[in-house]
């Protein structure tokens, strides 16, 4: 069995990191056979909390889970770490744009930054999942100047499911079946869903490009604004929410949920690239 590595997760007392620790203990991130010391970062108002957090990992009796830390100070959270989940970060609130989050969060992140410079070791890969992604992960990166940049990398997964699967609705494929999307941007308003390069597999035949493919007709035109409607918005269905607080209830869990899945997607992905 490989020694063990080193995985810490800020905002650890928060509801996205509480669907996500299990999973990073269970081995569904990092393999099932990758031992873990996990470090549980959160602000000292919060320790109580996060002790809680900790009882129940324990309480787990995860066999992969050789230590947690769980702790309010940047030099023991950062220090000789492997894998930083940045979650933590001001959240948005009722009205706010992505924009109106930088300010809050660039103390946060080059703060963060500053400890994975001095703390961490020089390999450790970072995914920052605190929004506005893009901007928090480039001033993170910037209060890093030692650590090499594509160590660095943030979750636009959302959108690019989001885009995916209306692309496959469209063509009546799956979303397997739809490749090399991108999205340029933060995941913010500003954002652009590009499909110009995008492969589908239409009946089993070799993919082609979309511009190729006629049935994808007007979703072209509309896709981009579509998913930014659903970006922009914090719920989807805010009527609907505002007078059924159980369907809110549920709808913000599954979102939570939805976040933690995407960020296991993207983690497992990248390093697994890496490790090829």
């Amino acid at each position: 069995m490989p020694e063990p590595i080193r995985v810490l997760v800020t905002g650890a007392a928060g509801q996205i990191a509480y669907s996500l620790l299990y999973s990073i203990g269970n081995g569904s991130v990092f393999g099932k056979d990758q031992p873990i010391i996990l470090v549980l970062l959160d602000i000292t108002p919060m320790m109580g909390v996060l002790d809680g957090v900790l009882m129940e990992l324990q309480d787990c009796a995860l066999p992969l889970l050789k230590d947690v830390i769980a702790t309010d100070k940047e030099e023991v959270a950062f220090k000789d770490l492997d894998i930083a989940v940045l979650v933590g970060s001001m959240p948005r609130r009722d009205g706010m744009e992505r924009k109106d989050l930088l300010k809050a969060n660039v103390n946060i992140f080059k703060t963060q930054g500053a400890a994975l410079e001095k703390y961490a070791k020089k390999s450790v890969k970072v995914i920052v999942v605190g929004n506005p992604a893009n901007t928090n992960c480039l001033t993170a990166s910037k209060s890093a100047p030692s650590i090499p940049k594509e160590n660095f990398s943030c979750l636009t997964r959302l959108d690019h499911n989001r885009a995916k699967a209306q692309i496959a609705i469209k063509l009546g494929v799956t979303s397997d079946d739809v490749k090399n999307v991108i999205i340029w941007g933060n995941h913010s308003s500003t954002q652009y869903p590009d499909v110009n390069h995008a492969k589908v597999k239409l009946q089993g035949k070799p993919s082609v490009t979309t511009s190729e493919t006629s049935g994808l007709g007007p979703q072209r035109e509309s896709l981009c604004p579509w998913v930014l409607s659903l970006t922009a918005t914090p719920m989807v269905f805010p009527m609907i929410c505002s007078t059924r607080s159980l369907l809110q209830s549920r709808i913000r869990h599954g979102r939570l949920l939805k976040v933690s899945l995407l960020m296991i997607s993207h983690v497992r992905r990248w390093i697994s690239l890496q490790r090829n």
